[in-house]
Parts: structure tokens; sequence; C-alpha cells
């Protein structure tokens, strides 16, 4: 997976108590992506999702879109692809 990307997202808002997780996870599944998603305990929902940087990007890009009127603020940053993620799940 030469061509794989990582990346790491944080959102902040409105986004625990809403189906946040559950919801990624099953967006996730209709993209070409692994990873995870998870709360933190400052409120915050942390994403992984890694794949090709298309596949990635429009994952990305539909849990932006349905969650714009939860999410305040958006900060990702690139993480080294592992390809070692089976699947997309909740943890922590």
């Amino acid at each position: 997976m030469s061509s794989a990307v990582a990346r790491l997202v944080y959102y902040s808002g409105c986004v625990q108590g809403v189906g946040f997780r559950a919801t990624t996870v099953h967006m996730a599944r209709k993209h070409p992506v692994t990873g995870w998603v998870r709360n933190l305990p400052d409120g915050r929902v942390q994403v992984l999702a890694e794949g090709s940087a298309e596949a990635v990007d429009g994952f990305l890009a539909v849990v932006r879109a349905h969650w714009k009127q939860h999410i305040e603020n958006e900060r990702g940053e690139e993480q080294p692809p592992t390809g070692k993620l089976a699947g997309f799940e909740i943890i922590g």
C-alpha cells in the first residue's frame, strides 16, 4: 500500500452523545478505508482513517458534511499509514 495515507482528525463541538461514533463507523463501511473513532475525555471525537488519499478524503468529506451542524472545529494531521488496520471500529 505505497499510495496509502493516514489522517488523524479531531472534531470538537456537540460531537459526543449524538451518535457520532456509530454513524461514522456506518459511513466508513461505504468507503475503502480502515481505522477507528473514539470519544476523548475533553469532549472531542478523534478519527483515524487510512486508505488511498482519494478514499480518505472522500470519507472525511462525508463525515464533515453529515455532522456540519455539530462540528465547531476540525483539526487533522497526517500520520504514517501502518497498513495493519482491519475494518473500521469504535475504540476506547
